[in-house]
This record gives structure tokens, sequence and C-alpha cells, in this order.
């Protein structure tokens, strides 16, 4: 197994990347994506939250870069910011939700990773969707866990995703 490269944050800022990449303590990651179930399930996410982002006063993101330490950025695959926030290129204060579709080659491992990355940065809410099996994860400090119920919700807030309509989507 070869070393990877190492560079500079000021490198990996200034270099475009297509499709993005994650960096993680000086090495570009690649991120799993293209396959057709994961692009429809983070559409059908977004979409949703779309739908719902003037009443709820959020900015639902997809693939927008989020930093979640001095040298760690992220790329959820969807993001919901609040609307008060400030809005800057790069993503520097926790948004209030990360989603992660899974893809056929991600790892637990990996995706256990980029959800304590997140949950570390102050994000109060990880959700993990796995487009083949059709189900809906809520990551914490504990690991990966079902959620009650047939939704995912920010409890204190309208905010929520009704998991069988969005699964539906994929239909």
């Amino acid at each position: 197994m070869s070393t990877p490269t190492l560079i500079s944050v000021e490198h990996y800022l200034a270099t475009s990347y297509s499709p993005d990449c994650d960096y993680v303590d000086g090495e570009v990651r690649e991120r799993n994506l293209g396959e057709h179930e994961h692009a429809r399930l983070q559409t059908a996410i977004a979409a949703w939250l779309w739908t719902h982002r003037k009443e709820w006063k959020i900015i639902p993101v997809v693939e927008q870069r989020v930093q979640v330490s001095e040298k760690r950025f992220r790329i959820p695959d969807v993001s919901v910011l609040d609307r008060n926030q400030p809005m800057e290129p790069i993503v520097r204060v926790p948004p209030i939700v990360c989603c992660e579709v899974l893809s056929r080659s991600d790892t637990m491992r990996e995706m256990r990773e980029r959800c304590d990355d997140y949950l570390l940065f102050g994000v109060r809410h990880v959700w993990a969707f796995d487009p083949l099996r059709r189900e809906a994860f809520i990551c914490d400090a504990k690991g990966f866990h079902a959620p009650e119920g047939e939704q995912l919700a920010v409890p204190g807030t309208p905010i929520y995703l009704p998991l069988p309509q969005i699964f539906a989507e994929l239909d």
C-alpha cells in the first residue's frame, strides 16, 4: 500500500476537483458517488428540504464544502443550513443537519469517520441513508441507530424527512 501524498490546506483550497474531494489531515480523499440510486436519493432529500426552505427558514445545499476542523474539510451529500447563518464559499458554522447517502463502495468505518467529524464539529443531527436497503440511520456518539417511527426530525423545529415518501422516489 502506497503512502498518500500530503498537501497543504492552501493547496487543497486553491485546486478544483471534479467531483470535489474531502480533505483529511493533508490527504485528498475521493468520495464515492455517481451511482444512480445514490444520486436519486440525494436529489429526493434535497428536493423535500428545498420545498420547505422558506417556511422552515433553512437553506438546503448539496455537496457544499464544510470545514469541520483546521485540517479537515468534508462534503456532505446534503446539508441543512440556518437561513440566518453567514453564507460563505465554505461552511464554517455547523449545519443544522448533515446527510450522507451510502454508495456501494462505502465502508462503515469510512462512514463512521465522516459522521464523527460532523459531530465533533458541532453538527447536532447527522443522518445516513442506504438507498439499496431503503434504510435511514441517526448517527450519534454511540453509533448508528434506526429512527423511531417513519421520519427523521430535528426536535424543536418543523424540520423533518418523511422516510416512506423519500424512499418511494427510488421506485
